[in-house]
């Protein structure tokens, strides 16, 4: 009795041991990806002449939940998942809204938000690692779940995009607070 104990306090120290090991290397990807978002940043200031394209604004995300709702609706009207299906975007719209609202985001979670079924959601979601736009991590205190998140590259990759698709909105939403501070 007193060994089955022994084993089962031991099992419990390593699993907790695990959870940490594995909370320090999410701790040490945040920190990398901080900084390489900042290089990247600093590079696309450099590279727009200064003017911030690759730098962050908060109407980029409404934007993302907007085309994310949009993408539903049109499914929704036309009756059919078959003629509107592209699980890649979907994915890093899920994805980029949820950095944006500081969310872990599961793998079963992404297949869902993907709308398409779970096998072709986790084709997609490897080559989006592949291709450096995405990073799973384990969650520490279950080693059954596994997060996804954009890597630096992908967040950057968002950023880019709605700095330019939103490039009027963001410049008119400039003018309007440079004319209300003139008032």
């Amino acid at each position: 009795m007193e060994k089955t104990d022994q084993v089962m306090r031991n099992r419990a120290k390593a699993i907790r041991l695990i959870g940490i090991a594995n909370e320090l290397l999410a701790m040490a990807r945040e920190l990398e990806i901080g900084q390489t978002i900042a290089t990247d940043a600093a590079i696309g200031t450099e590279r727009d002449g200064g003017k911030g394209a690759s730098q962050d604004h908060p109407i980029w995300v409404e934007l993302a939940r907007q085309t994310y709702d949009d993408r539903r609706r049109r499914t929704k009207i036309f009756g059919s998942e078959e003629l509107f299906g592209e699980p890649a975007w979907d994915i890093l719209l899920d994805l980029f809204i949820a950095a944006k609202e500081r969310r872990r985001v599961s793998v079963t979670s992404a297949c869902i938000g993907s709308a398409v079924p779970s096998t072709t959601a986790l084709r997609w979601i490897t080559i989006l690692e592949k291709q450096g736009l995405l990073v799973r991590e384990a969650d520490p205190g279950d080693a059954r779940r596994v997060y996804v998140k954009l890597s630096a590259r992908g967040y950057a990759a968002m950023l880019e995009y709605f700095a330019s698709a939103s490039r009027s909105v963001v410049l008119l939403d400039d003018t309007r607070t440079e004319f209300s501070a003139m008032r």
